[in-house]
């Protein structure tokens, strides 16, 4: 899908019931990606010139997190270092 546009890769995840891991700012615009009708958007806060390392550490830390990824549904999760922003909030 990399010549999709956002709102196709959107509706793909929604349709296929995928949770969307992003580092795409665009999908925290709640108003045009409603949380609601997703199973999960997660976007990743990275700094600009993050290593695959970096973003693999940052994903593994969140996944590992339970109670928060079992909250998921239905929620946006903004992931930074060491911070993990639902909306809404549980």
């Amino acid at each position: 899908m990399r010549q999709a546009s956002d709102s196709e890769i959107a509706e793909y995840a929604r349709q296929q019931g995928l949770c969307l891991i992003t580092a795409d700012f665009d999908f925290s615009d709640v108003r045009n990606y409603p949380p609601s009708q997703y199973p999960g958007l997660v976007v990743l806060q990275l700094p600009r010139q993050a290593t695959a390392s970096h973003i693999n550490s940052l994903l593994s830390n969140f996944l590992s997190q339970e109670n928060v990824v079992l909250q998921l549904s239905g929620r946006l999760a903004i992931v930074a270092p060491g911070q993990v922003r639902l909306r809404p909030p549980p």
